[in-house]
């Protein structure tokens, strides 16, 4: 088989979305960090949405991105959170795939913390193959040829072998 073929994960981003600044967001912050071991990040709203009390650059969620082997470990224990399943419909057009988990105290090894409380959070993964460097490097950007491109079904085939993961159709 061609090495320019293979599928790799390029990183693991898990999303808290908490809706306002404040002592829940802290949690949130707290809640990533213990689970990845790794500095969180705030985002901010772009828009102004007036009838949820948005406006431009407000604090609402927090999130944490992992690269590497790291990320190949950490989605292993987040996949034991859903029960190794994901529906087939979690799969965009790119290979790429996320998915949510209700409650924190699912992922294994990690305890229930009374400070916390019950948060749940979101997981996208972000597949890659060789060769996708091309669209992000400073010189010579090219786009990537669609049949280099990663389809939902091969998205889906990876995690399945790699994995061990049911994937409903």
């Amino acid at each position: 088989m061609n090495v320019m073929r293979n599928i790799r994960i390029e990183k693991v981003t898990l999303n808290v979305g908490v809706g306002k600044p404040g002592e829940q967001l802290d949690k949130a912050m707290k809640l990533l960090n213990n689970i990845t071991g790794s500095k969180v990040l705030q985002t901010k709203s772009m828009k102004r949405i007036p009838d949820w009390g948005v406006r431009p650059n407000l604090i609402l969620a927090c999130k944490v991105t992992i690269r590497g082997k790291k990320a190949t470990e950490l989605l292993k224990r987040l996949l034991k959170a859903v029960n190794d399943k994901i529906s087939f419909s979690k799969f965009d057009s790119n290979g790429n795939f996320s998915f949510g988990i209700s409650e924190y105290i699912n992922i294994p090894d990690v305890e229930y913390d009374v400070d916390i409380g019950i948060l749940g959070m979101d997981v996208a993964v972000t597949l890659e193959r060789p060769g996708f460097r091309i669209k992000r490097r400073r010189l010579k950007q090219r786009r990537i040829l669609s049949r280099h491109k990663i389809s939902r079904e091969e998205g889906a085939e990876f995690i399945q072998k790699n994995f061990g993961v049911v994937v409903e159709r």
